[in-house]
């Protein structure tokens, strides 16, 4: 029997990405909330900062007419992005660390202004704030996540799906993003999806093609790890199989009390920042968002 959405189980890239590397990393994440607040908790680190900043501008541009997308300064944007993460709201401790950061986001935005290719044609946007769909309304399972860019290819009447990348590595072959965005693109509007790219803001000029994965595939794996995470909600299986790694351990100093608590951001987490060294080591290169 179908049930509503708000009580089915709602899965995204990253949630399935926090179940595989961690299931106890997957609760803290997605599950838990604070029990003084009711709100689900965020560590920040610098290299999140950044990529949250470089996203917030450039997927603002794509609800405005290719015409008039340039003709507001970008950087006057950039700079209200920034200020939501500066200082320790974006897990920076130090001037210096935090000027080096907000520069290289600088830049990032410079290389698009200087090379918009695809940011400046027609864009595709999904009406729904969070796109999302029935993965199996049988078993109450719900598939959702944000696009960062859909360009709207004329000739075919299609789009391409982008997502831009704020970190130096490239993203993992075995990803489950543009298996996720194909399904979600699919199904949210009614034109074909054609070409799936990276554009690695760090260092190239345009997008990079991927490979276009299969709509079939895509569905069947998606839905194998969807089934492994209801399972492990249903019987109370969210826990370390390693008693602690990278993906949980700093999760834990913040339930503990280890990690300071520096706001609430625009979604209604509370952020939280671990000391220096330790955010240092726990920052990675890359950021889903």
């Amino acid at each position: 029997m179908a049930i509503d959405k708000y009580r089915a189980l709602w899965v995204s890239h990253t949630s399935m990405s926090d179940f595989l590397a961690c299931p106890r990393s997957y609760f803290l994440r997605h599950m838990y909330r604070d029990p003084g607040t009711r709100h689900k908790i965020k560590l920040m680190s610098p290299y999140l900062a950044l990529g949250q900043a470089v996203h917030e501008v450039l997927e603002s541009l794509s609800v405005i007419p290719k015409n008039t997308r340039f003709l507001e300064p970008i950087m006057d944007r950039y700079e209200t992005a920034w200020s939501k993460v500066s200082g320790k709201r974006g897990g920076f401790f130090d001037r210096d660390t935090e000027y080096q950061f907000e520069n290289r986001g600088r830049a990032m935005i410079r290389r698009v202004l200087e090379n918009p290719g695809p940011v400046g044609e027609a864009a595709v946007k999904i009406k729904e704030d969070l796109p999302y769909f029935w993965l199996s309304e049988e078993e109450g399972i719900i598939l959702c996540g944000k696009i960062d860019w859909l360009e709207y290819l004329p000739e075919e009447d299609a789009v391409h799906i982008i997502d831009f990348k704020t970190g130096k590595n490239d993203e993992n072959p075995d990803s489950l993003q543009f298996p996720i965005y194909h399904l979600l693109v699919h199904s949210c509007q009614k034109r074909m999806v054609r070409k799936v790219s990276y554009w690695y803001l760090d260092r190239d000029d345009a997008p990079v093609e991927r490979p276009l994965p299969s709509l079939e595939e895509a569905r069947n794996h998606v839905m194998d790890i969807a089934r492994q995470i209801k399972l492990a909600r249903q019987l109370d299986r969210l826990k370390c199989t390693k008693g602690g790694c990278q993906f949980c351990l700093p999760l834990e100093k913040v339930i503990t009390g280890q990690a300071e608590l520096v706001g609430v951001d625009d979604f209604g987490y509370d952020m939280y920042v671990l000391p220096t060294q330790e955010s240092q080591a726990i920052s990675q290169e890359s950021v889903i968002l």
